[in-house]
């Protein structure tokens, strides 16, 4: 009896909703904005690059692809491809989960230091690892050439891009799992041994089945983002171990060959695709956690001593190995000839910025500008998909989370192709830079958007609409106040991407606007390692003054304040 009134109260309250956004022609406006926006920088870029593969002198068809992958190189370059992928999911994912086990289940000491050098790879551009790899195990390597004088030893192929890769993405695994571990309720884990179980048998037969969905998700993370890396293969991979996304913009820059390039993007695109909607669709909907209000275990009973302090001495060697890559970033800015010459010297500074300087004003434009927007878009893409219903609402949510899912490479290639003739002309401008990271970094501020507004109960927002305010009004000085941590997660991840992106922005780039991130490669590719890493050193210390700026600015605006948290 009780079942009807409520589904009535509930269809009511849908048609109710329904007839507010037909009777609000700012909300309106606001969906099909979104749409125009998402189809046109999201779908359409994409689109090009399929019917750029398609193209060949008989008219569409697949002899693009048939050429391309007829030569034994690039299926090799398939194959490598996928192989790191795979090595860094499987890698990067194992360290990250006992990174995160120990964090979560144990006491061991020092955990604020472990876990900021932790997240440290984070919050700097992604191939800063490949420099530091150079540095220390290159030709003129501190540790290979200088200490132990193996002169032959080349660090370049698929033990240097793994090493680079899982240094890089083992934090994205870190963060995830820590996060479902902690969120293990300790009941079963109690009551198991309460029975006699030993910590083995509660670790293989509870622990590690309910933290599954979290480790699955965590692999399929570290697949995409290695198929979507192209900075460390650049560097690393070397002539001998071909990658897909360093092959298209070979193509493309040194075989001018946009058709082949296209290919070769697409291909990485179908992996991809197929991972980002297992993560997100799939495992999505599993959740085996299990959260009580009882009082928890203390960590110690998760592991014996001696395995607590094996993990300890693991994270140790690990949050190490980071420490010594960023330490010899550092050291290499200020020496005065790496390899030769170690002594104090600013000469990489100087010529940063006397030949670099508009590098890095660029590089700061374009964030700045970018930033704001892709938060603000984020939110407001948020409000749309949680707070009003509206036909094709989840194809705006899965169109706009695309282009974070594609890798780098194909959404660099559809921009080049999507706008270089009118109506948007754009090749070469600010503009394009711009729009670029807005809509690839978006998705990220606006899932954080819809995770707390989901939240959040919607009276709050009907209560001040009833009062006279408007959708605008209420969404500017109550929903957006209400999810302000979200809001600034997706400003400081929007920022740090725009400082550090690679893979798509390297086709953007033109001689009226440059960025740093392909400063650095092009000085790692004239052999000028200092001068590369003092672009890293200036790069990583303007990205952690902006977390702190962008922090006041957020709490001052919103008058909530915020926190930034390793």
């Amino acid at each position: 009896m009780q079942t009807q009134p409520r589904l009535y109260t509930d269809l009511h309250g849908m048609r109710a909703r329904i007839e507010r956004i037909k009777g609000n022609p700012a909300v309106s406006l606001t969906i099909v904005a979104a749409f125009l926006l998402v189809g046109v920088f999201v779908v359409y870029p994409l689109v090009k690059v399929v019917l750029k593969s398609l193209e060949s002198p008989d008219g569409l068809g697949f002899a693009t692809y048939v050429k391309i992958f007829s030569g034994w190189y690039m299926r090799r370059a398939l194959y490598n491809t996928l192989l790191v992928g795979v090595l860094t999911a499987v890698i990067g994912v194992a360290i990250g989960f006992i990174f995160a086990f120990t964090m979560a289940k144990t006491d061991v000491p020092g955990k604020k230091i472990i876990n900021l050098l932790a997240i440290l790879p984070v919050v700097s551009p992604p191939f800063v690892g490949a420099v530091a790899i150079l540095l220390l195990f290159g030709s003129n390597g501190l540790i290979t050439t200088q200490l132990l004088g193996l002169y032959d030893f080349r660090i370049y192929g698929l033990k240097g891009l793994l090493l680079a890769q899982v240094m890089t993405f083992f934090p994205i695994a870190y963060l995830t799992l820590r996060g479902v571990l902690e969120s293990i309720g300790s009941s079963l884990e109690d009551a198991a041994f309460d029975l006699g179980a030993s910590r083995w048998e509660v670790f293989s037969k509870v622990t590690l089945p309910l933290a599954a969905p979290g480790i699955a998700s965590a692999l399929l993370v570290l697949f995409i983002e290695s198929l979507a890396d192209f900075g460390n293969p650049l560097v690393l991979a070397g002539s001998q171990f071909p990658t897909l996304a360093v092959q298209a913009y070979l193509q493309i820059t040194g075989m001018y060959d946009l058709a082949g390039g296209a290919a070769l993007a697409v291909a990485l695109l179908f992996p991809s695709l197929i991972a980002f909607v297992l993560q997100k669709y799939w495992l999505g909907k599993k959740r085996y956690v299990t959260v009580t209000g009882k009082p928890s275990r203390n960590r110690s009973m998760a592991v014996s001593p001696a395995m607590k302090w094996t993990l300890f001495g693991f994270c140790v060697a690990v949050s190490a190995l980071v420490l010594l890559f960023y330490g010899v970033i550092f050291v290499g800015a200020f020496s005065r000839l790496w390899g030769v010459d170690h002594s104090f010297s600013l000469r990489n500074f100087e010529y940063v910025f006397n030949v670099g300087l508009e590098a890095v004003k660029d590089t700061l434009l374009v964030a700045v500008t970018s930033t704001p927007v892709s938060g603000v878009l984020g939110m407001v893409l948020a409000f749309l998909i949680v707070r009003q219903r509206f036909v094709g609402r989840r194809t705006l949510e899965f169109v706009s989370m695309l282009n974070y899912a594609l890798p780098g490479t194909l959404v660099g290639i559809g921009y080049l192709l999507a706008f270089h003739e009118p109506p948007l002309a754009l090749t070469g401008t600010l503009a394009i830079l711009v729009l670029n990271f807005v809509f690839r970094y978006v998705p990220v501020g606006m899932q954080g958007g819809i995770a707390s507004l989901q939240q959040i109960d919607p009276a709050i927002e009907e209560a001040a609409i009833d009062l006279g305010a408007t959708t605008a009004r209420t969404f500017r000085k109550v929903t957006l106040p209400l999810i302000a941590p979200a809001f600034f997660s997706g400003l400081i991840f929007a920022f740090i991407r725009a400082m550090t992106a690679i893979s798509s922005a390297i086709f953007l780039v033109s001689a009226d606007w440059q960025l740093m991130t392909v400063q650095i490669l092009s000085q790692v590719g004239s052999g000028r390692l200092g001068v590369a890493a003092a672009f890293s050193v200036i790069l990583i210390g303007v990205i952690v003054v902006a977390m702190f700026v962008i922090r006041w600015l957020v709490s001052r605006t919103l008058g909530i304040r915020v926190n930034v948290n390793f």
